[in-house]
């Protein structure tokens, strides 16, 4: 027997929905909902699987994302994407790594919902103008349009510079070391002059509601971390498709994401709310 499709393609699928989302848990619900509309198809009529059920992931992650950004206006502090635990291997594609990472998620955070598919189905996933505006009830000149702007909206707000893994995780590793052992020069050093630092707590564990700015705010903040708490510890992990760090924090897990440029980190992401904690176990599968 020939496997169904959607479960040939469902690592995609989730990965259409979690970029749409930033929600691991989100994209799960939005995947069980396709299934069901899935279940229903007469597939003899459906000549492009793949296409199809990217267009119907795409709305049902339209019609959720509507719905949790209301949500997300009332959340407490700062809303940060749920972490993925992912493998090395997901870095071998630069352009999905990218993609899935927490900097690239947090400016997909700024886009309307139709902004967000549009420049998720184009720039990752390359479908063709048409298909995509059958995704989004809008023409296909429209949907150019707005692919136009979601690009510039994007370039104005990423990480100027592409910087190598071994870079990544060679900076990635010193700032780890330091903040296990709340060496503030050595934190000074690796950080920017203007890095800035976003916590995430839901309300739910304790974190700065406001981001925080300038390497003499934070370095001090997180250089006495170790010492608030009477176990703390740091480990390297791949998260989002890049090196990171998972963190202990009696006993309790976090997570700290980087962007580094020019050999220095520029934005911190800590995630500390419990409920988007859930995937640090196993590796997400991501695939386009």
């Amino acid at each position: 027997m020939t496997e169904d499709p959607f479960v040939a393609h469902r690592s995609l699928l989730f990965t259409v929905a979690y970029e749409m989302l930033g929600s691991a848990a989100d994209a799960e619900d939005v995947l069980q909902e396709s299934w069901l509309r899935w279940a229903d198809v007469d597939r003899a009529q459906i000549r492009d699987p793949r296409s199809y059920l990217i267009r119907v992931v795409t709305r049902q992650a339209l019609n959720r994302l509507r719905t949790v950004s209301r949500r997300r206006e009332e959340y407490v502090g700062e809303w940060l994407p749920e972490p993925l635990l992912t493998s090395p291997d997901v870095a071998e594609d630069v352009e999905l790594a990218e993609s899935v990472s927490m900097a690239m998620l947090t400016v997909l955070e700024t886009l309307g919902p139709t902004e967000r598919a549009v420049f998720v189905l184009r720039e990752v996933f390359e479908m063709p103008y048409g298909e995509i505006a059958e995704v989004v009830g809008k023409s296909a000149a429209a949907v150019r349009q707005v692919a136009r702007r979601a690009r510039e909206h994007v370039a104005a707000r990423r990480p100027r510079v592409r910087v190598s893994r071994s870079e990544q995780q060679a900076v990635v590793e010193r700032f780890l070391r330091a903040l296990r052992t709340g060496q503030l020069q050595e934190l000074m050093e690796v950080m920017a002059p203007e890095v800035v630092l976003v916590t995430d707590g839901g309300g739910v564990v304790a974190a700065a509601l406001t981001p925080i700015h300038g390497a003499e705010s934070v370095a001090p903040i997180l250089a006495r971390a170790h010492r608030l708490v009477a176990a703390f510890d740091t480990t390297p992990v791949w998260l989002n498709g890049e090196p990171a760090g998972r963190l202990e924090i009696d006993g309790e897990p976090s997570t700290v994401s980087l962007v580094v440029e020019g050999g220095r980190v520029t934005r911190i992401y800590v995630v500390r709310n419990p409920r988007k904690l859930t995937q640090l176990d196993e590796p997400a599968e991501l695939s386009r």
